[in-house]
């Protein structure tokens, strides 16, 4: 992506006070996407469950990654570093995700869990070693375009660069894929999540000399 649209959006490490209007931000970014979707099918329990739903994946990305923001918040990028990118029982307990099931219903829930557990298959056959994790980026609508997106990921991707390691993320999502292969991302493992779910893209980007 190009040229900033305002020259404050400049992506650096969320702070406490940013976290609630991000978690908006990506709640309204994410209404419509096939996963969310499938997991919430009534738009008003959606509505209301994703800003929950990324609040807490906020907090996960601090404790065990970086998550970067701009000024306005209006763009989140969540990261999880090498050595954390799997997603422990504990880890979800001190984060506050395991409320999922009462957030989600518990058929809702179980749609999660049956995404979750192909991703995370799909995780480990597309990055075995150590790397960097994307494990959700988001744009307020009114600001998608613009090159926010791209200058979120960028501080990462620079230091996956620095440190020799490659970056990996899922997207259900096939109207991503050219903007995540514009910054060095490649299919490596694709297919239909089972019991209906959407279907899914692992991508994973080497690192650059």
């Amino acid at each position: 992506m190009q040229s900033i649209a305002l020259t404050h959006d400049v992506a650096a490490q969320i702070r406490g006070s940013q976290i609630s209007r991000a978690a908006e931000a990506l709640a309204r970014a994410f209404q419509s996407d096939p996963m969310m979707t499938y997991i919430t099918p009534d738009d008003t329990r959606r509505a209301s469950v994703l800003s929950w739903f990324f609040n807490t994946g906020i907090r996960y990305g601090q404790s065990y990654g970086e998550v970067y923001t701009t000024e306005p918040a209006d763009g989140t990028a969540i990261w999880l570093s090498p050595g954390n990118t799997t997603m422990t029982l504990w880890r979800m307990l001190r984060t506050g995700m395991l409320a999922a099931p009462l957030k989600f219903g518990l058929a809702g829930f179980g749609r999660f869990m049956n995404i979750m557990d192909y991703a995370e298959k799909a995780h480990k056959q597309a990055a075995p070693g150590l790397h960097w994790y994307l494990l959700g980026l988001g744009v307020e609508p009114s600001r998608q375009g613009q090159g926010l997106g791209g200058a979120l990921i960028q501080p990462i991707l620079a230091r996956a660069d620095t440190e020799g390691l490659p970056c990996y993320l899922e997207t259900v999502n096939e109207k991503n894929l050219p903007f995540y292969q514009k910054h060095g991302f490649k299919v490596a493992v694709e297919g239909q999540v089972p019991r209906g779910g959407p279907y899914l893209w692992a991508m994973v980007r080497a690192p650059r000399p």
